[in-house]
């Protein structure tokens, strides 16, 4: 039996890490994966219910405390991680945090809900690559993917879903609002694009993954990403799958969805 492919995902301990975690955790294909999560206590109680409902599964999981917006917790895990299994095969960039509905709640400020999500989803997801590309070019078969989210400009133009018509008027009242998000992972694209051209040399292939409108916990609220439309991330979860095997590797560079690529 061939040596288990060694997967990073951060953000894995609910959506579409969870449901991603859970189909690696379910293949035939060996695979050991590190399970990031900002809480460890909720990476270790994601991975026990795994366990549970997939007693018989031959694949491994460990949890690993990856808070984006800590250097020290990059560090930390770069430093297990090379000290217990040397390399990394995948890395899935999928952690990712909106403050739009703490904005229109009245929680944060429009400021804070913009940074704190590009200190997320932008800058630590950067600082996480950067650190961990040592370990991944070391790889026979290096994947780097980075999960987009409601940021193709093409689609958003034509119809920007999910947010609806808004009468004329200041202030617009919103029930649901997702600017601060998608801008921060409009410009993941280009991050993507960064580091697909930085690899090229090293045989990474890199690409940006697009789930679709998620019915998740993102934002604390699944309840409204349902109501305007949001699936069930365990849809999608099976299509990343597809990408982390391999299937999808003549597509490398762009945005993949479920039927495609998808415009920018």
């Amino acid at each position: 039996m061939s040596s288990p492919k060694v997967v990073v995902i951060t953000g894995g301990n609910g959506g579409l890490g969870y449901e991603t975690v859970k189909a690696l955790l379910k293949a035939e294909k060996p695979y050991h994966i590190f399970l990031g999560s900002r809480s460890p206590e909720k990476g270790k109680a994601a991975i026990a219910t795994l366990q549970k409902e997939h007693p018989n599964a031959t694949n491994t999981i460990e949890a690993i405390k990856l808070d984006l917006i800590s250097d020290e917790d990059i560090e930390n895990a770069f430093e297990h991680i090379k000290t217990t299994k040397g390399h990394i095969d995948i890395l899935i960039n999928n952690a990712g945090a909106t403050w739009d509905i703490e904005y229109i709640g009245g929680n944060v400020s429009l400021r804070e809900a913009f940074n704190q999500a590009y200190n997320t989803n932008v800058t630590g997801t950067n600082v996480l690559t950067a650190t961990f590309i040592p370990l991944l070019i070391k790889s026979a078969e290096p994947r780097l993917i980075f999960v987009a989210g409601l940021s193709n400009l093409t689609q958003a133009a034509e119809n920007y879903f999910p947010t609806p018509e808004l009468p004329a008027g200041w202030p617009k009242k919103l029930d649901f609002e997702t600017i601060g998000y998608r801008c921060s992972k409009t410009a993941l694209n280009m991050l993507m694009l960064d580091w697909n051209h930085k690899l090229k040399a090293d045989g990474v292939k890199v690409c940006c993954f697009g789930p679709g409108m998620m019915a998740t916990n993102l934002g604390g609220n699944p309840e409204i990403a349902k109501a305007v439309g949001g699936l069930d991330p365990a849809i999608s979860g099976g299509y990343l799958k597809q990408v982390v095997k391999g299937k999808r590797d003549a597509e490398m560079g762009k945005i993949i969805v479920k039927d495609g690529i998808c415009p920018w």
